[in-house]
């Protein structure tokens, strides 16, 4: 073969490198291919961006960051009530009467039997007066009547005297005994209306409200507008219970001696101790619920009847620092997704679900705690849909 034929035929398949070598045909191909990819790419934009027009936000279940204490991992249901005194009373006199003294004002200590009020008694210690001068003169008569019934008796023996006149002494001295016993009953009963006069205490409490003052008539009942029917209400701070309504369809979940904890509307951050104490056994039908009593284990001073008051129903007991450990940063569990191998939650913000790294901490039923990433309020999407891109508009579910 002749070697320049060969060389004019390698030459003819060298590959131009210079575009202008190249065919028209070809370089009308080449960006052909880069306005279709151009074009796929327009169109992905527009369709995402024609979506979030027609189709709006899209519904979410959305979470809010909360504190939350360690014993609420525990917690199998939650109800509300009010802190009741069961031991209580309406302190008031069985006597009518004007007042005439009242030692007692809100929150002083009394001890049972304490006189805590007292009415007027000049009538009644007149009348015990009376019913004592009475007694008196009545012992005197009979130590005359005993000694005319001794002298009949001898008189009697020795025929000086009449079976008649015997009779009679025995008669008088029978009838001077009985006028001792109604004396007797009538100082006594003068004594009950003087005590009557005298308000004491029926136990050891603490005075609640004071409802008379000094100068006002008392009655037993108030039957009259101007009288008070007490002087002051007292509680037993030892007998303080919340009574808590719990819904019929899950009292099944509630147990005497279950543990629970208290939170009171007037110190959320303080939590106490409680056990179930009584269910009531019977429902309220127009709320239907049943009325649950639960005991303080722990109660500090603070504790008042009638504050409202939050009861969490543990399913294990709690220890006695629990109550007091410090809160926690937490969303639910089902917030944290893992995405490109790092923990991240939606966060949702201006109506759209932004992804935000984060770090978790220990799980607490069914949340968990957050240690870095976000700060108590932010909400987040609670079920993250592995579809919900970063920048995606959201709404709340309902909304």
């Amino acid at each position: 073969m002749d070697s320049s034929n060969s060389q004019s035929d390698l030459s003819a398949l060298r590959i131009s490198k210079d575009k202008k070598d190249q065919p028209d045909g070809e370089r009308r191909s080449f960006g052909k291919y880069i306005a279709i990819a151009i074009a796929v790419i327009v169109l992905g934009l527009a369709y995402i961006f024609v979506r979030d027009i027609i189709e709006g936000p899209r519904p979410v279940e959305i979470a809010s960051a909360a504190m939350t204490y360690p014993s609420q991992a525990a917690t199998v249901l939650t109800a509300s009530g009010y802190v009741v005194a069961q031991k209580k009373a309406a302190v008031a006199s069985k006597g009518t009467g004007r007042l005439v003294f009242l030692g007692v004002e809100e929150g002083d200590k009394v001890k049972e039997g304490q006189v805590i009020a007292r009415l007027e008694d000049s009538d009644v210690m007149a009348a015990k007066d009376r019913a004592r001068a009475d007694l008196a003169v009545a012992r005197a008569d009979l130590y005359d009547a005993e000694q005319t019934l001794e002298r009949q008796k001898t008189m009697y023996a020795r025929s000086l005297t009449s079976k008649a006149e015997l009779d009679a002494a025995q008669a008088r001295h029978g009838r001077v005994n009985a006028t001792i016993l109604a004396y007797e009953a009538a100082l006594r009963g003068a004594d009950v209306a003087l005590e009557n006069t005298r308000i004491r205490a029926p136990f050891d409490g603490t005075v609640l409200t004071k409802n008379a003052d000094v100068g006002e008539v008392v009655a037993p009942f108030a039957a009259s507008a101007n009288s008070r029917g007490a002087v002051a209400t007292m509680a037993d701070m030892s007998s303080l219970q919340v009574e808590a309504d719990v819904s019929e369809s899950n009292i099944t979940r509630v147990s005497v001696g279950q543990p629970t904890e208290i939170t009171l509307d007037a110190y959320p951050d303080k939590r106490y101790r409680g056990v179930v104490h009584r269910i009531v056994p019977t429902a309220d039908r127009s709320k239907a619920t049943v009325l649950t009593k639960v005991k303080f284990i722990d109660r500090d001073e603070r504790v008042l009847p009638e504050m409202s008051a939050k009861v969490l129903f543990l399913s294990r007991e709690t220890e006695a620092g629990a109550s007091a450990a410090t809160p926690r940063l937490t969303v639910p569990a089902s917030a944290v997704v893992t995405r490109n191998s790092n923990q991240v939650v939606l966060r949702v913000r201006d109506g759209a679900a932004y992804e935000v790294a984060v770090k978790t901490g220990e799980r607490m039923g069914p949340s968990v705690e957050i240690t870095e990433g976000l700060v108590q309020g932010d909400r987040v999407v609670a079920n993250p849909d592995p579809s919900l891109g970063n920048g995606t508009k959201v709404k709340p579910k309902g909304e």
